[in-house]
């Protein structure tokens, strides 16, 4: 099966790696994650198996990330948007454009996805009530 974008593995570790040092000098990210992530390396290596299995449909990542990001407690719905824009930062500066805006696509889909149901800082719910 081809890939679902194709990106190189190493493009893939690098875009990781990158946004990661991006996320731990962010004045909100940084403490979210360093929170929960006491083993750089090893966050990262896994990170990179969760991009391979979506980009190049690798069947290598074993995780929960919709539970992982519920359960943390300090992960909030309006962290997304400026996850999502480190990324796209980090996406535009490794990967050439027309992949870069792939990946950031599905990079949003999936953001979308993780972010339903987490509080804001308020505690709410990002859910809509619709009764």
């Amino acid at each position: 099966m081809p890939p679902r974008i194709p990106v190189t593995p190493e493009q893939i570790a690098r875009v990781v790696s990158a946004f990661y040092g991006d996320v731990r000098a962010h004045p909100a990210l940084g403490p979210v994650f360093a929170a929960h992530v006491t083993d750089w390396p090893s966050h990262e290596d896994k990170i990179v198996r969760f991009w391979r299995n979506a980009l190049l449909l690798e069947r290598t990542y074993e995780g929960n990330p919709m539970r992982v990001h519920a359960v943390a407690g300090n992960v909030h719905h309006d962290h997304f948007p400026v996850w999502l824009s480190l990324f796209d930062a980090v996406l535009a500066r490794e990967v050439p454009q027309p992949y870069a805006e792939a990946w950031s696509t599905l990079a949003h889909r999936i953001g979308r996805g993780l972010s339903y149901g987490l509080p804001s800082p308020s505690g709410k719910s990002s859910v809509p009530k619709l009764s």
